[in-house]
């Protein structure tokens, strides 16, 4: 076994917890705010159903570039529709799989660096990045998913056992 096939049955979990709660956003809340200084709970989703893309981006590359030097700076992609949240959700997820089963132990061991306008951020080893910066990431905030849900009445899923509406 490798490292990359050892992470899956967490990033499997964690990805079908994920889901659930994507699931439960009802389209006519997609740009619903809890606080006027903080993001809607559509773009709270189109974060989430990037950040698994983050694996995909690590294993094939040794840095990535946020606002790169001549480029256009990244932005967080937006949709219209839960249904196509959770079709990329989907696809981004199935891609990252594929490549955490095939990714080599060295690969992993590789470091990786973030940079913003040609400056280093920070660098670590790509399986940190994976575990810090996708899955991490993802569980941070699908709990403010889960708090926005809660805050308009809609049943939250059940992650490591029962919700309190389950």
């Amino acid at each position: 076994m490798t490292i990359g096939t050892d992470l899956l049955p967490e990033f499997d979990n964690e990805m079908a917890g994920t889901r659930k709660a994507l699931e439960r956003i009802p389209d006519d809340k997609l740009h619903w705010k809890i606080h006027e200084k903080s993001n809607t709970i559509g773009w709270v989703a189109a974060h989430i159903v990037n950040l698994p893309t983050w694996a995909s981006m690590t294993i094939e590359n040794d840095f990535f570039d946020m606002n790169p030097p001549g480029g256009e700076p990244f932005k967080t992609p937006s949709f219209d529709s839960v249904a196509e949240i959770l079709a990329a959700f989907d696809r981004n997820v199935s891609e990252s799989r594929s490549l955490l089963e095939s990714v080599s132990d060295e690969e992993l061991h590789k470091p990786w660096s973030l940079k913003n306008a040609g400056e280093t951020l920070f660098t670590m080893p790509k399986l940190a990045v994976i575990r810090t910066w996708v899955l991490n990431h993802i569980i941070h905030h699908r709990a403010h998913l889960c708090v926005y849900l809660r805050m308009n009445d809609i049943p939250v899923p059940g992650l490591y056992g029962p919700s309190g509406d389950e």
